[in-house]
């Protein structure tokens, strides 16, 4: 069984500011660390059933958070960047199942730390019309590729959000958002507990792949800056809904990928690292 762990840091356990997840800030080394220990015990969870492959994918930030020596032995980690295919860098057909780590909810929604994939430049997203962040597009990329998503972690906002784009996803909220910057927080070792033991019941039976169609979606992403909406014109395939709304069609995950170009192209525009 081959497992793989995408791992962001905003739904990590006892995190719930820019000082905790943000490389230079004062908790960060501390979030890192904290950062690990919810991925260790997803990856003993994922042991436990049976997984004789864990492959972790730092995607966070600059996607070199998690100090590799203090990641469980059994795991190998995909760290730095850049990632043509971003938080899913590395996903293969042949893995069984997905598990997202500290994920968080999109923009505009209350949860700890929320927001799509480039913090306050990214203003909505729409995957064929229905609203989507970084949880639904990396769910429906998974499924592209053909691998199912198992398991989320993260706050109680993007519990609800997983569970809203597929109630089959078992999720583990390790902290319940009282704000954005703000969160009721579960005892560390109780939420690791609860982590492990979701990733070890969830794949006791590894959940059935999905079909791959191969059916076209269509992306749609509404910027703060008019100007990265109008340089992206300069991409071939991307059209104008309006002044700051670009939008794509195509097969998942080639579209993922093409979006990762966006992000890439507005970071060059506005001095912002894509930080997921």
């Amino acid at each position: 069984m081959r497992i793989y762990i995408s791992v962001d840091m905003e739904g990590i356990t006892g995190l719930v500011d820019a000082d905790d997840v943000q490389p230079g800030g004062r908790d960060y080394e501390r979030g890192r660390l904290m950062m690990a220990e919810d991925v260790n015990a997803a990856v003993r969870g994922a042991v436990a059933a049976g997984a004789t492959e864990i492959t972790v994918n730092d995607a966070h930030g600059p996607m070199r958070n998690i100090v590799p020596e203090s990641l469980h032995p059994a795991a190998r980690l995909i760290r730095g960047k850049p990632k043509q295919m971003l938080m899913l860098e590395g996903l293969t057909f042949e893995h069984d199942a997905v598990i997202c780590v500290g994920y968080h909810s999109r923009a505009g929604e209350l949860g700890v730390l929320s927001h799509s994939f480039m913090g306050h430049e990214i203003e909505d997203m729409w995957l064929d019309g229905r609203p989507v962040g970084e949880i639904g597009l990396a769910h429906a990329t998974a499924a592209a590729i053909g691998v199912p998503v198992a398991v989320l972690t993260g706050d109680d906002c993007a519990c609800a959000e997983m569970t809203e784009w597929d109630a089959s996803v078992t999720t583990v909220a390790v902290k319940y958002a009282r704000d954005r910057f703000a969160a009721d927080l579960r005892p560390a070792e109780e939420a690791r507990a609860a982590i492990e033991k979701a990733v070890a019941v969830s794949l006791s039976t590894v959940p059935k792949a999905s079909e791959v169609s191969g059916d076209l979606s269509v992306l749609t992403v509404r910027w703060q800056s008019a100007s990265v909406a109008s340089t992206l014109l300069g991409i071939p395939g991307v059209t104008l809904a309006d002044t700051r709304t670009v939008q794509a069609q195509g097969a998942l995950p080639s579209l993922y990928r093409l979006f990762g170009v966006w992000t890439r192209v507005a970071a060059s525009l506005t001095n912002q690292q894509p930080y997921c």
